[in-house]
């Protein structure tokens, strides 16, 4: 007692005084992120509010320690108001090692992320956003590969364009696509220079284009993302994509089309779904785990662009590794290995880990 507790406490309290960069020495702070969200924006959900977002936050806090060893606070905060939340986030920073935004909606999300990561100095990372784009780009880029297609000329249709698709969209321009060749459609439809009912964040990727509507762009597509919601497209949809189509249908728990329908449908898809329970999930269990447990260990103040690059082609190339036995076991596999059905490594593969942890 008087070793954890006074008077013992104390020394490392004076030492901290003089030396606030002990604190990482003393204390659990390098080891301690906090899920932060207002819950207006949770999985398919949409807004739900702070309450019923919080078994969210607590399955995010326990694969953070299943996948990474990394402890979690999640908070809910009960406020829409864009200052009030980056105010309460700076108040509590100083007790966390990283900061990780969830489900909190576009466009607040965008001021939010910005404005905290100009003045915190401890990693942060709005997971819906870059956890997404991070993944979905390491799967492109295979997919791409084994469809043998160059990423810089296929045609993107994007589905959904919430904070999730413009972050993912703009990160397969970093990768190698074009924006020209990337179409994006909203509940209204595509995201045209026509329309006055879009934001900022939208009118990035406004096309000059005749094509209205999610059937009309889906005609010759190389590519199909969706992040909007399930059961929105049909066969005659993925049969009128080009040739070897590459189909990553996210939306949870309900894919924007079944993964049975789509492969029956086209056999030479590439797919992918955001489930555990078809090939190639696209999940950000894959990312924000190993993200922060590389970010914590080398004590980075940010987590940058080129970070989320390096994380891409790590993870990327770790699919074209051998595959564990032990994930070839869990998933009830003897052979898994780079090609259509493995374009993504599984979530529980050690090698995530040590690639993460090492850099």
């Amino acid at each position: 007692m008087s070793l954890a507790y006074s008077p013992g406490v104390a020394v490392p309290c004076l030492e901290i005084e003089k030396n606030p960069d002990d604190v990482y020495k003393y204390t659990a702070k390098g080891n301690l992120v906090a899920v932060i969200t207002n819950g207006t924006a949770v999985l398919g959900l949409g807004n739900i509010g702070p309450l019923a977002s919080k078994p969210v936050m607590e399955g995010k806090a326990m694969l953070f320690k299943i996948y990474a060893d990394i402890d979690v606070f999640d908070l809910e905060l009960d406020t829409k108001d864009v200052d009030k939340f980056i105010e309460t986030v700076k108040i509590l920073a100083p007790t966390f090692g990283g900061i990780n935004l969830e489900d909190i909606k576009a466009p607040e999300c965008f001021e939010i992320e910005r404005r905290l990561k100009e003045e915190l100095d401890i990693p942060l990372m709005h997971d819906d956003q870059h956890g997404t784009a991070i993944i979905s780009s390491a799967a492109l880029i295979n997919a791409c590969e084994v469809a043998g297609k160059n990423i810089s000329n296929v045609k993107i249709v994007v589905n959904g364009a919430g904070s999730a698709a413009i972050s993912c969209a703009k990160l397969y321009i970093n990768v190698g696509a074009k924006k020209e060749n990337i179409l994006m459609l909203d509940s209204k439809g595509t995201i045209s220079v026509d329309r006055k009912d879009i934001d900022e964040s939208k009118k990035f990727f406004a096309q000059k284009t005749k094509l209205k509507n999610l059937t009309e762009a889906m005609v010759g597509a190389d590519v199909f993302i969706g992040l909007s919601k399930g059961n929105i497209v049909n066969e005659k949809m993925i049969q009128s994509m080009a040739k070897n189509p590459i189909v990553f249908a996210l939306a949870n728990p309900d894919p924007e089309i079944p993964y049975d329908e789509a492969v029956s449908a086209r056999p030479d898809i590439i797919m992918a779904t955001g489930r555990s329970d078809h090939p190639n999930q696209v999940n950000n269990v894959l990312g924000f785990p190993y993200i922060f447990r590389g970010a914590l260990d080398v004590r980075a103040t940010k987590i940058n662009e080129e970070m989320k690059l390096a994380a891409v082609y790590a993870i990327a190339s770790l699919a074209k590794e051998p595959v564990p036995d032990s994930v070839n076991l869990a998933y009830g596999n003897k052979n898994l290995s780079f090609g259509s059905n493995y374009i993504i490594p599984k979530p529980i593969d050690l090698g995530l880990y040590i690639l993460f942890h090492l850099r």
